[in-house]
């Protein structure tokens, strides 16, 4: 059989939403037969939502979150602790879509009726952390967005009860930015890449060669 050489599903998807939202939609990404992406504007995050769900019938909210894309201050957990610390690059490289914020949103909606699903992304100003709630689209946005105020320091315009779900409310700092200091890592590395002893009957097991 020929290798489908497009997916005209997916790529509909994303010219459907690009007439509802014109030039708001900056950016796509069509995987054929895997997945879309689709990066619009931070004043369109919450209409995209509603066009989506309204005008497209994408009924089904998956999950919303938020990517902090600086690379990580304090190295990464393979880094072996013994060795000097590796010369690092530091560039900012937001993945499919691109984008010019360090803090990007990410959402998944899906369609109960097409069985397929799309990515939307949104940059987060850097001078004012703050984007439209998805609440009044998708009610279960609500404690996705409480996470993400929680843990990356992103408000949401319109969203009731930004209150904390899992750190005291006079915790300062946001434990999933990269440059959060993890208390633990700064008492003790990180033990990186470690010798593992081999299972009982793999190559390294002389005796049971010998048997």
């Amino acid at each position: 059989m020929a290798e489908i050489p497009g997916d005209t599903l997916r790529q509909r998807i994303v010219d459907d939403l690009r007439a509802h939202i014109g030039a708001d939609l900056i950016d796509s990404v069509v995987k054929p037969g895997d997945d879309v992406w689709v990066r619009v504007s931070t004043s369109a995050w919450r209409e995209t939502a509603r066009v989506l769900r309204h005008e497209m019938g994408f009924d089904y909210f998956c999950f919303l979150s938020a990517i902090d894309w600086m690379p990580s201050p304090y190295g990464k957990g393979e880094d072996d602790p013994t060795a000097p610390p590796p010369e690092r690059d530091d560039t900012i490289r937001q993945g499919y879509t691109g984008g010019d914020t360090r803090l990007q949103m990410l959402g998944r909606v899906t369609s109960s009726a097409l069985h397929v699903g799309v990515n939307i992304k949104c940059d987060v100003p850097d001078a004012d952390a703050t984007v439209d709630s998805w609440i009044p689209v998708y009610a279960g946005a609500n404690w996705h967005e409480r996470e993400t105020h929680e843990m990356f320091g992103i408000s949401f315009a319109g969203h009731p009860d930004l209150r904390n779900m899992y750190l005291p409310t006079d915790f300062e700092g946001h434990p999933l930015r990269k440059d959060f200091p993890l208390l633990a890592r700064m008492v003790k590395p990180w033990p990186g890449i470690v010798d593992v002893e081999p299972l009982p009957g793999g190559d390294n097991d002389e005796e049971g060669d010998a048997e």
